[in-house]
């Protein structure tokens, strides 16, 4: 399946990726919440397999595909607002159109976080994306500025936060091991109020949380939009040093980052008490080499041949460009096979199985896009959200 006219069929492939790369994390937030441990505690002795299967999505998801979604996001803006701006004529023109556009995708995220799952990404893009509007037609200059200003300021911070974050004694940790034993009963197993009210609250939490990372979706929609004014996602065979510079460091840098960081975290999983890492250098390594390692894996693709491009976009690309739509899918779905008002699975699925639960679900929204797309032009909620923007 080739692109529709007028897309790339890269950033539909990388978007398709991204879309279902992150639902091998989200996977298990739809049973723990988003404020809980992420993959939760395994029996002593810990079951290898499902060791393995933590490590391997820590290693290689986490903290891997929001960033390329958010690099993404970016680079749709700068094209949308450019094909915006042919449109109707005037850059002012464009920007009104496009901050309808994001006043909307705030209202589904609100909707999604508030109802549906408190992990919610959308609220945060619409906020950075209306911070940034003014700077979509501005010299790239200023852009790559703002870039290196905001990301040097959030890594400061990230810094400051090293002590405040570092990890309790024992009796810390067994507070807030019952506490994250309490929310995973009631995601798992409590009714549909109880599940609401602390899915509210988890989301108030969410929101807290996103405002500290706002600075870092700002750092990434910027590279997005430098990598499409500069060309490097819009003429990859052009750039082709430049991508192999970045998949170089991306691999080189990014994974050992991750390896390190994955395996601290699968110990935890395993040993809750143990004193060996803190949990505020897990997130030190995550953040270190999970955008840099998520630069690889966007390298490698504007570095693949163009049998192993088509073979991905025939399968891929769909998805991308149903990405919000997928995306909010993969809640729904996610929220009813795992909490207490749905099938409840949560409750008894184990880190291995949950892994599989997550394939069957990619699997089957690859099938569903291939399919939806051969019928309409968009998905259902992009096609939703154009025309409520066209409205308002």
């Amino acid at each position: 399946m080739s692109a529709k006219p007028g897309r790339l069929l890269q950033l539909d492939v990388l978007r398709g990726i991204a879309v279902l790369g992150i639902l091998l994390v989200n996977i298990w937030g739809f049973a723990w919440g988003t404020i809980s441990l992420c993959y939760g505690t395994l029996p002593a002795p810990p079951p290898v397999l499902d060791q393995l299967v933590i490590f391997g999505v820590a290693a290689l998801a986490q903290f891997k595909f929001y960033p390329i979604f958010a690099f993404l996001f970016g680079a749709g803006f700068a094209l949308q607002t450019r094909s915006l701006q042919r449109q109707l004529g005037s850059w002012e023109a464009a920007q009104a159109a496009y901050r309808r556009r994001l006043r909307w995708l705030l209202v589904f995220g609100l909707l999604h976080g508030f109802l549906i799952w408190s992990g919610d990404v959308l609220t945060s893009y619409a906020v950075a994306g209306m911070l940034i509007l003014p700077l979509a037609a501005a010299r790239l200059s200023r852009v790559r500025n703002r870039a290196w200003l905001v990301a040097g300021g959030f890594l400061l911070f990230m810094c400051l936060l090293i002590p405040v974050g570092q990890q309790g004694g024992a009796p810390d940790i067994a507070r807030d091991l019952h506490s994250f034993a309490e929310r995973y009963a009631i995601y798992t197993q409590g009714g549909a109020w109880a599940v609401a009210r602390l899915r509210a609250n988890d989301f108030l939490v969410s929101l807290l949380y996103a405002i500290v990372m706002l600075p870092h979706i700002i750092v990434l929609f910027l590279l997005g939009i430098l990598s499409v004014r500069c060309g490097w996602l819009t003429q990859p065979q052009r750039h082709q040093r430049l991508w192999r510079r970045v998949r170089a460091v991306g691999l080189g840098v990014g994974l050992p980052f991750s390896l390190l960081a994955a395996g601290a975290i699968a110990w935890q999983v395993a040993d809750p008490y143990q004193t060996v890492f803190d949990t505020a250098l897990f997130e030190v390594g995550l953040f270190a080499g999970g955008p840099v390692l998520a630069a690889g894996y966007v390298a490698a693709l504007m570095l693949a041949s163009p049998f192993m491009l088509g073979w991905l976009g025939a399968w891929l690309a769909p998805v991308g460009r149903m990405a919000l739509s997928n995306y909010l899918l993969q809640s729904l779905i996610g929220t009813w096979l795992l909490q207490g008002p749905g099938l409840g699975w949560g409750a008894r699925l184990r880190p291995a199985e949950m892994l599989g639960l997550a394939v069957a679900i990619m699997a089957g929204q690859v099938i569903l896009s291939r399919y939806w797309l051969r019928h309409f032009r968009q998905g259902p909620l992009e096609a939703l959200w154009r025309r409520l923007a066209r409205l308002a």
